[in-house]
């Protein structure tokens, strides 16, 4: 696959500024939730435009984990500056075959994990960065909802 980063930089959310964000957690790209989000910062990295974020952090494990998808093969493919119906098709054609079912259940699963369901390292993680982000009147129910209060969703 060859690489196409000037397409990539048209695709590409300007990160470093705060003026735009990744999609949210909770929106969905080829029926996952997490993916959409996992695009957007794969081609924020591809061009430098990541400001803080970064891509296949633990939060992208767990969808392509989830999926099966190889992070490197799936960064190769964004890098070719493929559109966001392209990536889906190819998710659909790499991601680990299952009933549509399961995939929601998966994805209701994510939506509302609450950060004690996390694995210790990154319960800690989060509760350094909570502290440093979030505002303290608001009150993170969901794990999902920290980046969505980061980055004023909701």
């Amino acid at each position: 696959m060859d690489k196409n980063l000037e397409k990539v930089k048209l695709l590409a959310p300007d990160l470093p500024d705060g003026k735009e964000f990744p999609r949210s957690p909770r929106q969905t790209l080829a029926g996952y939730v997490l993916a959409a989000r996992a695009v957007d910062k794969c081609r924020a990295v591809l061009v430098g435009w990541e400001g803080e974020y970064h891509s296949n952090c633990p939060l992208d494990q767990r969808w392509l984990k989830f999926a099966e998808i190889d992070y490197d093969d799936f960064r190769s493919f964004v890098a070719t500056g493929a559109t966001d119906d392209e990536i889906a098709e190819w998710i659909g054609e790499h991601a680990k075959k299952r009933p549509r079912g399961e995939i929601i259940a998966w994805n209701n699963k994510e939506r509302d994990l609450h950060l004690s369901d996390l694995p210790l390292e990154l319960q800690e993680y989060m509760e350094d960065y909570i502290q440093r982000f979030i505002p303290r009147n608001r009150v993170v129910h969901h794990w999902f909802d920290v980046y969505d209060l980061e980055e004023e969703r909701i």
